[in-house]
């Protein structure tokens, strides 16, 4: 199924917009860096751990 005219890709749109802002030395462009490392580790802890029948997680994951 295409997606229909005139919608643009959400990723591709968060893609352009990050090229188009251009860290002025190396420590802008790793605080830059940081703040993408730092939402990535953040969704994924926000994700549900899997939960046995006993309310406990599965695979010794500690369960907070």
């Amino acid at each position: 199924m295409s997606k229909p005219k005139g919608i643009t890709d959400k990723n591709l749109s968060n893609v352009v917009d990050e090229l188009e802002s251009t860290p002025v030395n190396s420590h802008q462009a790793q605080q830059l860096q940081q703040q993408t490392n730092d939402r990535r580790h953040q969704d994924a802890l926000n994700h549900d751990k899997p939960i046995n029948s006993d309310g406990i997680t599965t695979k010794g994951e500690s369960n907070k």
